[in-house]
């Protein structure tokens, strides 16, 4: 990852990683702003922990991943893929 290219590219890969985890977060706020009358079923609860939590942790185990292999990008693209996986599950266990 030497070569200046290379570098570039991997810090673009990772700001568009940081993008969708920002997004994500900012989408699954609108689960929690959503006026409830009743108790969140346990499934909801997770989902609602997912939508607001998930794509950070998703961030994190990227950014772990690529300092324990070295593969800076591939791990961004990963980390990209974890945050739409959790928002996604957070999404269908916590609809709004």
């Amino acid at each position: 990852m030497g070569h200046p290219a290379g570098v570039v590219t991997v810090v673009l890969a990772w700001l568009a990683a940081v993008a969708v985890g920002v997004a994500a977060v900012l989408f699954g706020q609108t689960a929690r702003t959503t006026p409830r009358r009743r108790r969140r079923s346990r499934a909801g609860r997770i989902g609602l922990f997912l939508s607001l939590s998930g794509p950070w942790l998703a961030l994190l185990a990227g950014a772990a991943a690529g300092a324990l292999t070295g593969r800076w990008l591939v791990a961004a693209a990963a980390a990209a893929a974890g945050v739409l996986l959790t928002a996604v599950v957070g999404f269908l266990l916590a609809p709004h």
